[in-house]
């Protein structure tokens, strides 16, 4: 489904991304992995559109995407959540979905889909209040829902257990399992929290702003995971 090749991208003059290969397999969840600074948001915010690469090519559903904006991959059907978020606080969790249906082409009704409570049954007991009132990890459940309203074929999560006390973590683990299950998207995730990690079909690990590791994480070994994951 998103297959990326050869990409090089830089900040100025500082080189980022060197040489990056990955892919997402349609209904997989993929999980990058590695110490801070290595690249990992970089990449999403480059599959994204949100920065431009120097060199390298990304595929999505056979589609060159390089040539598209990012509103224009929204709609291609790709869904970002960024680290840290980025719910807007001074309107409403039902205001906050509904802007979701900007990535939805042809969308005729504001409605909430049922599903959507169904994973995240909080969220409903809490559309009137403002985004910002949230805890950290009701927060990150309404960005995830949010990318959702646009029904995307490829979620692109940024180390969204960051900052979350753990009985939510799971809560969002086993939401991200089922979302997969139900509607056969595909996720690309970025995340340090072992247990997550480990819910993902496969795993690319970076270093230096490169692919260096890469396999099915039921084989991920522990030297592995004590050299690229802050554990």
């Amino acid at each position: 489904m998103l297959q990326v090749s050869g990409l090089n991208v830089y900040y100025g003059e500082s080189h980022i991304l060197r040489n990056v290969d990955l892919s997402v397999p349609m209904g997989e969840m993929v999980c990058l992995i590695g110490r801070n600074g290595v690249g990992k948001t970089t990449l999403l915010k480059t599959i994204m559109g949100l920065l431009a690469p120097r060199s390298g090519q990304i595929n999505f559903c056979d589609r060159p995407l390089l040539s598209l904006s990012t509103p224009r991959r929204a709609q291609a059907g790709i869904g970002y959540v960024p680290q840290g978020r980025e719910i807007i606080p001074r309107i409403t969790v039902k205001e906050n979905l509904l802007l979701g249906l900007e990535a939805r082409p042809g969308r005729s009704k504001k409605v909430i889909p049922p599903e959507i409570f169904e994973l995240f049954p909080v969220l409903e007991t809490m559309l009137g209040r403002m985004g910002g009132d949230l805890s950290g990890g009701q927060q990150q459940q309404l960005a995830i829902a949010r990318a959702l309203m646009g029904q995307p074929r490829l979620l692109l999560l940024d180390e969204p257990t960051e900052g979350i006390q753990p009985s939510i973590i799971l809560e969002i683990e086993a939401a991200v399992r089922r979302i997969i299950e139900r509607t056969g998207i595909s996720v690309l995730l970025v995340e340090q929290h072992l247990h997550f990690v480990r819910q993902a079909d496969r795993y690319y690990a970076m270093q230096k702003g490169g692919i260096v590791a890469s396999g099915a994480t039921e084989d991920l070994s522990q030297e592995v995971i004590q050299e690229f994951l802050a554990v």
